[in-house]
């Protein structure tokens, strides 16, 4: 799939802009879904090169992790040495964006900093968990003329957000990348499963939307390639991600489809954009750089 980026200056340029906030969503607060406490951590105390001797976290790793087939095997500390970090391992890519990071004790260590909690929680993956986030965009429109807001005289932008099953919060349709699997794929395929609704579509249907989806995705731009603040990180497993927007500029492609919540979504909408949204994770600071580059209101 033919897949138009910024250039790598631009790239590191986004990602060192996403990291000038230390993380925040995955500290001081209980960890989701299971109401386990974090250990205390003040913005101070987050760099691993900070001494911090009472710093014990509890290590925890979710019942619902062990055994699935998109999470590592559980093996001893032992084993886990032999694992190549900071490389690809049996297909496994377990390099991170940010830097090469640090082992202790045969583990990996969170590239930003301590998070109040050791093990897993619930990621599949110790170390890097990759993801892939499709920001599909249009222009929002009313009797076929693109409506600008009465303050800034800006085009006002549509994305599509899906309603997350487990945080009941608005989010980018995104997902997991497969060992082995091209981000494409999974920008694709994710966004057909959770905001299409491509699982349960009619064949004909079927047909229409990946058609569709196939020929928006040829005209992506990257907008981010990095760590995310996401609350399920812990201090040996966290979530990274690339973010493509596919901008449909005259509405006549997947602007035109009614959404439908599928797979891990509750909820889909085509959602107005501006600096009120509230999203998921560090999704409000990804859609704020597709509004920049597309001039839009914010």
């Amino acid at each position: 799939m033919g897949v138009v980026s910024v250039t790598l200056l631009q790239s590191r340029s986004l990602t060192r802009s996403f990291l000038s906030t230390m993380h925040v969503k995955c500290r001081n607060v209980d960890y989701p879904r299971d109401n386990i406490k974090r250990f205390p951590v003040s913005d101070a105390q987050v760099p691993w090169d900070v001494k911090y001797p009472e710093y014990k976290p509890e290590s925890y790793t979710s019942t619902g992790v062990h055994g699935q087939p998109w999470a590592d095997v559980d093996v001893t500390e032992e084993a886990y040495k032999k694992i190549h970090w900071n490389d690809v391992d049996h297909k496994v890519d377990r390099r991170s964006f940010v830097k090469k990071y640090l082992i202790e004790h045969g583990f990996p260590l969170n590239p930003i900093g301590r998070t109040g909690l050791a093990g897993r929680g619930c990621l599949g993956r110790w170390g890097p968990n990759h993801a892939a986030d499709p920001i599909v965009t249009r222009w929002k429109r009313a009797a076929d003329k693109v409506v600008s807001d009465v303050k800034t005289g800006k085009p006002i932008l549509q994305f599509v957000s899906i309603r997350r099953r487990d945080t009941q919060e608005w989010a980018i349709p995104g997902g997991m990348v497969d060992p082995g699997e091209h981000v494409s794929e999974t920008l694709r395929r994710e966004f057909g499963e959770e905001a299409m609704n491509m699982l349960e579509a009619k064949a004909a249907d079927r047909k229409s939307i990946e058609k569709k989806i196939a020929d928006l995705f040829e005209k992506g731009v990257r907008i981010y390639e990095g760590y995310v603040d996401d609350p399920r990180n812990t201090d040996n497993a966290w979530m990274e991600t690339v973010a493509y927007n596919y901008h449909d500029e005259d509405g006549s492609s997947v602007g035109m489809f009614q959404l439908h919540a599928g797979d891990d979504a509750v909820g889909a909408m085509w959602m107005d954009i501006s600096d009120k949204v509230k999203l998921y994770a560090s999704h409000f600071d990804m859609i704020r750089k597709v509004v920049e580059r597309l001039h839009a209101h914010w």
